[in-house]
This record gives structure tokens, C-alpha cells and sequence, in this order.
């Protein structure tokens, strides 16, 4: 007689065809772990296994989380990871039935992205490019600055997730490029455009790089491929180091650092685009979001623009 798996095994069964099928990505798979492994918790406190937890189970488990504080976004990712799992053990004939069909998701109010202006952008960027080309300043420390207005003229100009931001291999500053083929989430490839500004942001980063490599006799080793190398061993820049230089130069501009995160520069990509006439279909493709519903969370600025058109361009607006 076969053994029933344990709900650990049955986790990470999902957990690699996750990766192996749909090609999740390793922060997906880490918070899918981490909501899962709270799922088992909690059956297990009530002497239930996955195999056997009813809906009444989840229901209970998503009020204990709203119980404990989370917000209804927190609770609404536990329940999408739970309804997975079990949609997965139903598929492979591990469960008889999928307790999660049924079940109704918390109710989440709209919330609007974070958008910094277009003059705070500005600001942003001429903050972190003080210093780079003062010669008389310590060659590490232009370099810092270099490669954060790399950073954040590449993200402003791309709306790139950070994720894909700090992994850009060096190839991607080639003279020449315009853009980048970037592959996203679900190992879905997408083109997103270079500015020239974002170009001479690269070009002038690599050249203190590679003259920082010099200083430090290894000229004639090989590069990194990554475009962000981290100033360790190896490896590229992580995101949490370039979220907590971004607070740092958010305050030295004179705006607040809790405004400021690698995902509100995706959001001022993507608002200041259409507010200047970018159609919503073609915002989606740079973004790389699959359902254009995603996109739609940015239709608070077309609702803006369309408002001043009529103000603006109808002939009765100022009656």
C-alpha cells in the first residue's frame, strides 16, 4: 500500500511543477513557500492534513490571518496561493475534490499606484548624478553615483521590474542598442525601449567601471556579465541594496523616502506615459503584464487627461 505523501511533499510537489511548467519565478515560488507553509501550520494545529482540510478550514484560516492584522491584499495572496495547491492535488488525482472552488476572496478597495511627478523624477535623477563627473572626487565614490543614475535612468526610461533591472546582463549597454529584450515573469520575453539619455547613463557607468578595474589591477580579467555587478565577490546588485540606496538619494532630493521604492519608478514610467498620449495597449507590452486588466490600474490618469481635453479643447469648456 502506497504511503500518502506528507503535506511538505505535497508543497513541494507544487512547488517544482511551478517552476519546471509554468516557469515561475524564484520570488513567486518563495512567497508561494512561505503562504503554503502557513497553510500547513494551521491545519496542523487543528490535527488536519492538506489532503483532508475542507473549505470551512480555509475560511477559518483566512479570518485568523485577518484576525492577526494582515491586509485584505495579504490575505487575498494566501487564499490564491491555497486555491493552487489544491487545484494542482485535484489535477493529479492526490485529493478527490477541491475544497477551494467555493470559496469568495476579501474584498480589496482600489488602490492607486504611488506616482512621483515628473519633477520629482527630475530631482530624483540630478541627486544621484552629483558627484559622478568631479574629477576630484574619489574614483569608488563617482562610481557609486554613476551606477545609480544608471539605475534609475534605465528604469524610468523601461519600466522594468527591479527583479529584471539588476539581472541586465553587461550586453544590454552595447553601443548601439536601443533597446532591451528583457524576460520576465513566466519566462515570457518582451522589447522595451532605451532612451538616450538611459544609453549615455550606461555608457558613462561602465567606462568609471572598467577604469575602477584598472585602478584595481584586474584590467585584464574578465569582466562580469552582469551589467550591476555587486562591489562583492560576485554577483549582481540585489534588489534590497538598490531599494535602500534609492531611499538615500529620495532623501537627499528633499522627498520623503517612503514614497520612493524601484516599483513607484515602474509606476511614473508607466502614468507619465500616458499622460502624455501613450496608448494603454502599448503600456501593457512595455510593462510585461499578461491581462491588460492589470495595465488598468493607471486609467485614473487617462480619466485625468480625457477631463482636461474637454476643459482644454471643447468649444463650450469655458461656459
Amino acid at each position: 500500500m502506497a504511503r500518502t505523501p506528507s503535506d511538505q511533499q505535497l508543497i513541494q510537489a507544487f512547488l517544482e511543477m511551478g517552476s519546471a511548467e509554468r516557469g515561475a519565478a524564484a520570488n513567486t515560488l518563495d512567497a508561494y513557500r512561505r503562504d503554503l507553509g502557513d497553510w500547513r501550520d494551521f491545519l496542523a494545529s487543528r490535527g488536519v492534513s492538506i489532503v483532508t482540510a475542507t473549505a470551512e478550514h480555509a475560511r477559518e484560516h483566512l479570518a485568523a490571518l485577518a484576525g492577526l492584522g494582515f491586509k485584505a491584499t495579504t490575505t487575498a495572496r494566501h487564499l490564491s496561493a491555497i486555491r493552487q495547491l489544491h487545484k494542482f492535488l485535484y489535477a493529479e488525482g492526490l485529493r478527490r475534490d477541491d475544497p477551494t472552488t467555493m470559496l469568495d476572496g476579501p474584498r480589496r478597495g482600489r488602490t492607486l499606484p504611488k506616482v512621483l511627478s515628473v519633477e520629482e523624477v527630475d530631482r530624483l535623477l540630478a541627486c544621484a548624478r552629483e558627484g559622478v563627473e568631479d574629477g576630484g572626487r574619489p574614483l569608488p565614490e563617482r562610481l557609486r553615483a554613476a551606477r545609480m543614475t544608471a539605475l534609475l535612468e534605465t528604469l524610468y526610461a523601461s519600466g522594468l521590474r527591479v527583479s529584471e533591472l539588476v539581472s541586465l546582463k553587461r550586453t544590454a549597454a552595447r553601443p548601439g542598442v536601443d533597446v532591451l529584450a528583457v524576460v520576465g515573469k513566466g519566462a515570457k520575453e518582451r522589447i522595451v525601449p532605451l532612451t538616450p539619455a538611459a544609453k549615455a547613463a550606461m555608457q558613462a557607468y561602465l567606462a568609471l567601471l572598467d577604469a575602477a578595474r584598472a585602478e584595481a589591477g584586474k584590467a585584464e580579467a574578465r569582466p562580469s556579465p552582469w551589467l550591476f555587478p555587486s562591489f562583492g565577490e560576485s554577483g549582481h546588485l540585489t534588489r534590497q541594496h538598490f531599494a535602500r540606496d534609492l531611499k538615500a538619494v529620495a532623501a537627499a532630493a528633499g522627498i520623503r523616502p517612503d514614497r520612493v521604492s524601484p516599483h513607484v519608478l515602474r509606476h511614473a514610467f508607466a502614468s507619465h506615459l500616458l499622460q502624455n498620449g501613450a496608448d494603454l495597449r502599448s503600456v501593457q507590452m512595455m510593462l510585461g503584464h499578461a491581462d491588460i486588466a492589470t495595465t488598468q490600474i493607471y486609467t485614473h490618469v487617462l480619466d485625468e487627461r480625457m477631463k482636461a481635453m474637454v476643459r482644454d479643447l471643447h468649444p463650450l469648456g469655458d461656459e
